[in-house]
């Protein structure tokens, strides 16, 4: 008759180790049943479950490991499993399963035993926690430090929506990002990756900048916040926004995309995502005249955005073909899903006004950067603690891919 046994092995690491204890059980046939390590700072946690074949060999086995544990200055723990526990515990393994990704500055155990404490009393359980951000060092900081650990809870939330409103106070009140999504399939299997422009991308508005050139910022700025207030649409607003524009020289636009500043960790994370393979797109209410620019300078796969009506170097005022808004933006984030032959699972989506929603909310992961509070609360992953970089933590990437990906393009240095 065979015994189930969980044997957990702690204290300092050390090269061989895992060899020599799997070892001592394969001398006594001994049926792996689940195993996980993990190493903090030099000292290694082991923990092992095991069915033994034969039940003889159980105290063999005990005397053994405690004998090399003892050697190695390890501490040794065997404790039998009973049969009905076992069953239970294989039993559970079909439960719901989530990812929580914490980023920031900087972390704390305060904010996360907060995050914990909502997740227990949610009756989730913390199956795996990984740090996803490099290692610190408190003598030579960063100039922009990270912070990022990713949990891997199991369970049903009690109440899901309440859950994410309380990580949202979190978050405001202790300047973290809390991002809560389905761990499934395509959790690792994500292909294409889009992005609004304005203020995502870049840290303007474009349309500002160029009102700015025809001396109409004020005019424009109180249409965009009338549409804000909700008094007239955005295809309404922006129509009259361009009107505004007219007479303005095509010279003085090209100048302006030269100029634009870039989100912190832009480049980074395009330079990432397409170093791994990734799709990307800039789906943008914007103009195209800087969207082609972002396009050509970036490596962006497509650019769909507003073309501003020019005639004999002059802008008309008006917007040549469709406007691009939410809804058009959630319509070309599915036809740009079908032409790569994915699901819209397989998609991220990237933005921060209300007109991101409609492609935020269909995109397999939809994320908020910097975005409105109403943004925020209808997004189930944020980012605005770090830069836009923040994606690439949010996906699951850690640092060190990131940083292999960086040393292969000479001319990008990671800060």
């Amino acid at each position: 008759m065979s015994d189930v046994v969980l044997i957990n092995i702690t204290g300092r690491d050390r090269k061989g180790l895992d060899a020599k204890f799997t070892g001592i059980l394969a001398e006594y046939s001994v049926n792996i049943l689940d195993i996980g390590q993990a190493v903090i700072h030099d000292h290694i946690s082991l923990g092992i479950l095991a069915e033994i074949p034969n039940s003889k060999d159980f105290s063999s086995i005990f005397k053994d490991m405690l004998f090399e544990g003892h050697n190695m200055g390890l501490v040794i723990d065997i404790k039998p499993i009973e049969s009905e526990n076992y069953e239970k515990w294989v039993r559970s393994q079909g439960k719901e399963r989530r990812i929580i990704t914490i980023l920031g500055r900087t972390i704390t155990a305060q904010q996360i035993s907060a995050v914990a404490s909502i997740i227990a009393a949610n009756h989730l359980n913390i199956d795996s926690i990984t740090r996803l951000t490099g290692r610190i060092s408190l003598k030579q900081p960063q100039n922009s430090p990270r912070a990022s650990v990713q949990l891997s809870v199991s369970g049903s939330p009690l109440n899901i929506l309440d859950m994410r409103r309380k990580f949202m106070e979190i978050s405001q009140k202790a300047g973290i990002d809390i991002s809560f999504h389905v761990d499934n399939i395509y959790q690792k299997n994500r292909k294409l990756v889009v992005f609004d422009m304005d203020s995502t991308l870049i840290q303007t508005e474009v349309i500002v900048e160029v009102a700015r050139l025809g001396g109409v910022e004020e005019q424009v700025n109180q249409i965009t916040e009338s549409a804000m207030r909700g008094e007239i649409d955005f295809k309404e607003s922006f129509r009259r926004r361009v009107a505004l524009l007219k007479g303005i020289k095509q010279e003085d636009l090209a100048k302006i995309s030269k100029d634009l500043p870039l989100t912190d960790g832009a480049d980074l994370v395009i330079k990432t995502l397409k170093g791994l393979g990734y799709k990307l797109g800039i789906l943008s209410g914007g103009f195209t005249f800087v969207g082609e620019y972002l396009k050509e300078r970036l490596g962006f796969d497509y650019m769909y955005s507003n073309e501003l009506d020019i005639k004999d170097g002059v802008v008309t005022g008006k917007v040549v073909g469709d406007i691009v808004d939410g809804e058009k933006k959630a319509v070309l984030l599915r036809q740009i899903a079908q032409k790569e032959n994915i699901s819209l699972e397989q998609t991220i989506a990237v933005g921060d006004g209300a007109n991101d929603l409609p492609m935020i909310s269909i995109a397999g992961l939809g994320v908020a950067f910097n975005a409105k509070p109403v943004v925020r609360r209808k997004a189930s992953n944020t980012i605005s603690s770090v830069g836009l970089d923040g994606l690439l933590y949010l996906i699951g990437i850690h640092e060190r891919e990131i940083k292999q990906e960086v040393r292969q393009t000479p001319e990008y240095s990671y800060g």
